[in-house]
């Protein structure tokens, strides 16, 4: 038996939770086998495209905005990465 993909094509799920200004956003693996295997580097990599993800299927304004924050966290953290 040959199997193509045996993994999620998603490494990790972002949900937003909280109410008004005290929205956050967190995350979960999805079903992987290498998850003891990534660095920090590819978690913040993962969170960030998690994010994205779920940025564009929200519609109310406060997710959005928590979202957008935790983007623009993601990012400032990946350029001081060395």
């Amino acid at each position: 038996m040959n199997i193509a993909e045996t993994e999620a094509p998603t490494v990790m799920v972002a949900k937003t939770c909280g109410y008004g200004e005290k929205r956050m956003v967190r995350y979960s693996f999805s079903d992987s086998y290498h998850n003891l295997c990534v660095d920090k580097k590819d978690i913040i990599n993962a969170e960030l495209e998690a994010c994205e993800r779920l940025l564009r299927f929200t519609t109310d304004p406060d997710d959005k905005r928590a979202i957008e924050s935790e983007i623009a966290e993601l990012k400032m953290a990946l350029d001081l990465m060395p």
